[in-house]
C-alpha cells in the first residue's frame, strides 16, 4: 500500500485546460537520433517516450523539435522540424501520441525558436544567429550575425504552423523553448545578451516581445484552450562571458538575476503562458540546468518556491527530484506543483509506476555522470543512459528470453559483473556469482565515498537487490582458481575480475597511499597531502578532502587536469575545473612529484624544470588504474565459451562496464 505522504504525487492537476493523472512530467532531452531526413519522429523515438508512459508519467515533453530550418539550418537528422514536411511529420507522430494516450498520460512537443549562440557546431556548423553580434558559446572567434525582424516575424509564423500540425499529430499541447538556458529566445530577453535598439531590444517588454508573440501566434492558430507551457529559467548563474557562478559563491549577476526573473514571469502568465517548466543556470553555467553530481538534489527548489509565490499557472520542476519524500514534500510546501524528471527516467522509465507501488528502492539510480545521456547528445548527437543500455533504443536492443539454457560462471562482483549476471538471470540462465570481498560493487564501493558520489553507492546496492530478487547465488570471500572453474562444468564462464590502481614509487617517501585505499579509510592521509594525477578520480578525491580540511596539492603531468578517459559532459568538466579553483586546491599542471626531502614532497615544473618542495603529510596516488586478467589468462582454453569483460577487458568508466556486459550477455 502506498504511504499517504506520497498521494499528493498521483492527485491530478491541470496544465490550462488539460488535466494530468499524475505529477510526474517527462522532461525534454534531446531527442538526438530520434529523426530522420524528413524532420519526423522515428520508431525509435516512439518506442522510447512510449515506455516512459508505460512506465507511469503523466506527462512527457518531446526534445527539441525546430519549427523551421531555413533562419537556423540544421544538419538533418538531427532533430526533428515540424514544418519540414508536416503530413509525414503527423502520420509519425500520431502513432506515438495515439500509443501514449493507451495509458492515461499526456504528451506535449517542445517547439524550438533556436540555439543561436549556444549552437552545437555538430549539428549547425561553424555559424551562428543571435540577438546581437555576440561571441558564440563553443566556438573561439566567432561572432553571431544579428537576427533581422523580418526573420523574426518568420520565426513568429513558424511556430504557429507547427504547433497546429502537433495538435493535427495528437499532442496535448506545446511547450516553448526557451526563456531558459541561454537559448535564442534567452539571448532576446537578457540584455547582456541583447543589444538591440528596435522593438525587440531594450525595455523588458521589448526583449520579452518575441515570446510573446509566439504565445499569440500559437493561440491564434490552434486555440486559446490548447495548453502552452514554457521552458522558463529563473536566474542565469553568469560571471561573465562563457563563465559560470558556482553555488555558494558571490558574484554579480550578468544575466538575469532573481528580481528580473520575478518580473518576467509576470509578464509571461500575463501574456498568456499556461505553465512555467522552470530552473536555473546558462549554458555559461551549464552545471545548473544540467547539475552533476557535484550539485545538490533539488537544487531549484527555493528558486520555485519564490515563481510560485508571485505566479498562479503551475510551475514544473526537475533537477534530481526523484526521491519520492524530496518530491511530495516540495509540492505540500508550495515548491512545485509538478515533478520533473529527465535522466532519472532514462535510467529507469518505470519510477512513478514503483513509487506508486511502494517499492521505490528497486528503482535504479541515476548517477548524475552524464556520459551517456548530455555528454553524448553534445559529442556524438545520440542519447541513451550509462546504466541503462537500452534507454533510447528499447525495440532494438531489449532482452528476449534465451533459446539455449546455459549454466554461467561469473567471476567477479563489480558493475560489469553485476550487469551480466542480472542480464544472464532475466533471459533465464543459470547464474552463479563469485566475489572475492564481502560486498558487491567493486570500484563503485571507493567511488563513492564522497558524498556527492552516494549514487554509486545506490547502484551496488541496486545490484544486490536485483540479484537477491533473481535467485542468482553470489559466494563471497571467495577466489577463484583454474581448478575451481575445471571442476564447476560451466557452460560458459564470465571473467569481471575488474582492476587494481597503477603504482609507482616516489624516492625517499614511505607515506605514499593508493587513492582507494584513502577512500576506503584503510589509510589516513594527515593534515596535509599531495595527490599525483588530475583525472577525474584525483580531482574527485581532491574535491573530497578539501572538503574535510585537508590541505590539498593536485598535481597533474598533462597540461590540465581531466585529459585522461572518454570525453566527459562539459557540464562535469567545467565544474569539477571551477571547484578546484574556487576551492583554493594548489594545482600543479604540467607537472611531476620526482620525489621526497625537507619534510615533504619534490614537484618539478615540466616546462621550466624549477622544482618546489610541497610540505605535506602524505602523498596520493590517482594515475589510473591496470586490468587484472590473471584468472582469464589461466583458463583461456579450459571452458566452452569464456568472455573478459568490464575493466578487466580495458579499464573505462562505469558505462562502458554495463553497456559491455549487457552487450555480451544478451546474446548469450
Amino acid at each position: 500500500m502506498l504511504d499517504e505522504k506520497y498521494h499528493v504525487l498521483f492527485d491530478p492537476m491541470k496544465i490550462g485546460t488539460v488535466e494530468m493523472k499524475n505529477r510526474f512530467v517527462m522532461e525534454p532531452m534531446g531527442p538526438g537520433g530520434f529523426c530522420d531526413e524528413q524532420g519526423a519522429y522515428t520508431e525509435r523515438a516512439a518506442d522510447y517516450y512510449v515506455e516512459r508512459a508505460k512506465g507511469g508519467a503523466g506527462l512527457i515533453i518531446t526534445g527539441t523539435t525546430k519549427v523551421e530550418n531555413e533562419v537556423e539550418v540544421c544538419s538533418l537528422p538531427s532533430l526533428p522540424c515540424a514544418t519540414l514536411n508536416p503530413n509525414y511529420f503527423v502520420s509519425t507522430a500520431k502513432p506515438m501520441t495515439e500509443r501514449i494516450h493507451a495509458y492515461g498520460s499526456k504528451i506535449f512537443c517542445q517547439l524550438a525558436a533556436g540555439f543561436g549562440r549556444v549552437s552545437i557546431p555538430s549539428i549547425l556548423g561553424q555559424t551562428a544567429i543571435a540577438p546581437s553580434p555576440i561571441p558564440h558559446r563553443w566556438i573561439d572567434g566567432v561572432t553571431c550575425r544579428e537576427m533581422t525582424v523580418e526573420e523574426i516575424h518568420y520565426i513568429v509564423k513558424k511556430f504557429g504552423e507547427a504547433a497546429a500540425v502537433c495538435k493535427k499529430a495528437g499532442f496535448d499541447g506545446v511547450e516553448v523553448h526557451a526563456v531558459h538556458e541561454g537559448y535564442l529566445l534567452d539571448q532576446f530577453a537578457i540584455s547582456f545578451f541583447n543589444q538591440r535598439t528596435d522593438e525587440y531590444g531594450g525595455s523588458l517588454e521589448n526583449r520579452l516581445r518575441f515570446a510573446v508573440e509566439i504565445l499569440h501566434e500559437i493561440k491564434r492558430t490552434c486555440g486559446a484552450a490548447f495548453p502552452v507551457s514554457l521552458r522558463y529559467g529563473m536566474k542565469s548563474m553568469i560571471k561573465d562571458w562563457k563563465v559560470g557562478g558556482l553555488p555558494g559563491e558571490e558574484f554579480e549577476e550578468k544575466g538575469r538575476d532573481i528580481e528580473e526573473g520575478i518580473a518576467v514571469a509576470i509578464l509571461l502568465e500575463k501574456a498568456g503562458y499556461d505553465c512555467l517548466n522552470a530552473d536555473v543556470g546558462s549554458y555559461d553555467s551549464w552545471y545548473w540546468t544540467h547539475p552533476p553530481m557535484y550539485q545538490a538534489k533539488g537544487l531549484y527548489l527555493p528558486y520555485n518556491q519564490i515563481l510560485k509565490s508571485v505566479v498562479k499557472i503551475p510551475v514544473i520542476t526537475a533537477g534530481r527530484m526523484e526521491d519520492p519524500d524530496r518530491a511530495s514534500d516540495a509540492i505540500r510546501n508550495l515548491q512545485t506543483d509538478f515533478i520533473g524528471m529527465a535522466r532519472p527516467l532514462l535510467a529507469d522509465p518505470d519510477i512513478p509506476n514503483k513509487i506508486r507501488a511502494g517499492k521505490y528502492n528497486t528503482v535504479r539510480p541515476c548517477l548524475s555522470c552524464q556520459e551517456a545521456c548530455m555528454g553524448r547528445l553534445q559529442h556524438f548527437t545520440s542519447i541513451s543512459c550509462a546504466v541503462n543500455p537500452a534507454a533510447g533504443r528499447e525495440k532494438t536492443y531489449g532482452l528476449s528470453p534465451t533459446l539455449l539454457k546455459k549454466n554461467v560462471m561469473v567471476v567477479g562482483g563489480g558493475v560489469a559483473g553485476c550487469e551480466a549476471a542480472r542480464t544472464l538471470a532475466l533471459r533465464g540462465h543459470t547464474v552463479t556469482v563469485f566475489e572475492k570481498t564481502d560486498r558487491l560493487g567493486g570500484n563503485l564501493i571507493a567511488g563513492g565515498q564522497p558524498d556527492f558520489k552516494e549514487d554509486d553507492l545506490a547502484l551496488a546496492a541496486w545490484y544486490t537487490n536485483e540479484l537477491t530478487e533473481l535467485a542468482v547465488p553470489v559466494h563471497f570471500e571467495t577466489l577463484v582458481t583454474k581448478a575451481m572453474v575445471e571442476a564447476g562444468g560451466y557452460d560458459a564462464v564470465i571473467v569481471a575480475t575488474g582492476s587494481k590502481p597503477k603504482m609507482m614509487t616516489v624516492d625517499g617517501a614511505n607515506r605514499v597511499y593508493t587513492a582507494e585505499d584513502v577512500l576506503l579509510g584503510r589509510e589516513d592521509v594527515g593534515a596535509s597531502t599531495v595527490i599525483i594525477g588530475g583525472g577525474l578520480v584525483g580531482s574527485e578525491l581532491a574535491l573530497w578532502l578539501e572538503g574535510r580540511g585537508i590541505a590539498t596539492t593536485l598535481v597533474e603531468y598533462q597540461n590540465d587536469i581531466l585529459t585522461a578517459g572518454g570525453p566527459l559532459c562539459t557540464a562535469n568538466s567545467d565544474m569539477v575545473r571551477d571547484l578546484v579553483a574556487f576551492k583554493n586546491i594548489d594545482l600543479r599542471v604540467n607537472s611531476m612529484v620526482t620525489g621526497s626531502r625537507d619534510g615533504g614532497y619534490v614537484v618539478r615544473d615540466r616546462a621550466t624544470g624549477d622544482e618546489t618542495v610541497i610540505v605535506a603529510d602524505s602523498a596520493v596516488l590517482a594515475v589510473g588504474y591496470v586490468s587484472e586478467r590473471s584468472l582469464y589468462e589461466e583458463i583461456q582454453f579450459s571452458v566452452p565459451e569464456l568472455h573478459l569483460i568490464g575493466d578487466a577487458e580495458q579499464v573505462s568508466s562505469i558505462m562502458y562496464a554495463v553497456w559491455n556486459a549487457y552487450e555480451v550477455t544478451k546474446n548469450m
